[in-house]
């Protein structure tokens, strides 16, 4: 039915989620697995430390997995730069148009001054 990606319906959940070190629990890792989510999440020192005493499977965190967190780091920057918009930040905007408005004119400004 649909042949090519740009006619096909969204999908429902991504492919893959990209998180940072407060959100490795087994739990998490057990949900993202049976829903067929892959998952670059870095593991704590204390869970290292943890797996040495009691030997596990280790997480694979090698260099392609290395390489999609440090994108991972843009982003969070660009969502801080963003935020430093007080209006942005508390989504006080009654309506979703304005809020975007808001959005869209604080992200052409940061735009502007990286690119001068």
């Amino acid at each position: 039915a649909y042949t090519d990606h740009l006619t096909r319906p969204p999908r429902a959940r991504p492919d893959r989620l990209i998180a940072d070190k407060g959100y490795p629990s087994k739990a998490n890792r057990a949900w993202l697995r049976r829903h067929g989510i892959a998952a670059t999440i870095p593991e704590r020192a204390d869970q290292i430390t943890h797996r040495r005493r009691r030997p596990g499977r280790p997480i694979d965190f090698g260099e392609d997995q290395r390489q999609r967190y440090r994108g991972r780091n843009v982003v969070e920057r660009c969502f801080n730069r963003l935020k430093q918009w007080r209006g942005i930040a508390m989504r006080s905007d009654k309506y979703a148009r304005n809020y975007h408005a808001g959005l869209c004119l604080a992200a052409t400004l940061h735009w502007l001054t990286t690119i001068l």
